[in-house]
């Protein structure tokens, strides 16, 4: 006789999320948070949250981004410094080939005299290239449409 009631009771257990009232659906699980795009790109620089990067801004978050990457003090940046956090591949934990020659590419292309680091004048220089190329109407100013403007332009 118990084992006529448990099937049963089974049953209703599993049908039970079928018969509950549309109403009485569960809430949806929040979703995971991602920072905004405010946040996100070029508007990181943004610090006194106008909508825009002026020069200003952009110059101070380049700087601590190089102190930040500088990993050891000495106010110098080495291959394996600048690129310390960026992510391989897929599973790998090896960056790719392309990784590497990019890699190496861009580092020879900031360490502009050539002694094997890059000092911050050389990672500012390129800097400064790099928001000269976003600020597309030379008002000193830039966003993230502006910027996308810019770099949609130079390819």
């Amino acid at each position: 006789m118990l084992k006529l009631l448990i099937i049963p009771a089974a049953a209703l257990l599993l049908a039970a999320p079928a018969l509950a009232a549309p109403g009485d659906a569960p809430a949806p699980a929040p979703a995971p948070e991602r920072p905004s795009r405010a946040n996100s790109g070029i508007m990181r620089y943004d610090t006194n949250k106008d909508g825009v990067v002026d020069r200003a801004e952009w110059k101070a978050g380049q700087e601590a981004r190089f102190k930040r990457l500088d990993t050891n003090g000495d106010g110098k940046l080495t291959q394996d410094e600048l690129f310390a956090r960026t992510p391989a591949v897929g599973n790998s934990v090896l960056p790719s080939d392309r990784q590497v020659e990019r890699q190496s590419t861009y580092f020879q292309l900031l360490d502009a005299d050539k002694d094997g680091v890059v000092t911050l004048a050389e990672f500012m220089a390129q800097a400064d290239r790099n928001f000269a190329r976003c600020d597309v109407n030379k008002d000193g100013r830039t966003d993230t449409n502006e910027c996308r403007q810019a770099l949609q332009r130079n390819r």
